[in-house]
């Protein structure tokens, strides 16, 4: 899963039938620390979210089977989806418990 927000919408008037009804976001891939990372892509948002929203999504096949095909011929051709709303991210340096502890 990657970090994203939500940084606009794609009006399309015509779509393969398998995604009619689907809401297509454009996403500013971000790190979990809320800063850019990348190129902004297309994806189908699948939980209502919108505009400002950070978010996490999945890409390749994953994206595909969370717009809920049963088979290849009813799975849509999707990139990317949007799978959740993140409300908050707790960050730790997790590293820092491995480190051996120095004295003297």
């Amino acid at each position: 899963m990657q970090a994203a927000k939500v940084i606009g919408r794609v009006m399309a008037s015509r779509k393969v039938e398998s995604l009619e009804g689907a809401r297509l976001l454009i996403l500013q891939p971000m790190t979990w620390r809320r800063e850019p990372d990348g190129e902004a892509i297309v994806a189908v948002d699948t939980v209502g979210s919108g505009a400002g929203e950070f978010v996490f999504w999945v890409a390749a096949r994953e994206a595909a089977v969370a717009m809920g095909g049963k088979s290849l011929s009813d799975t849509p051709p999707v990139d990317a989806a949007v799978l959740g709303i993140v409300d908050g991210v707790n960050l730790q340096d997790w590293t820092a418990a491995l480190r051996p502890k120095v004295s003297g």
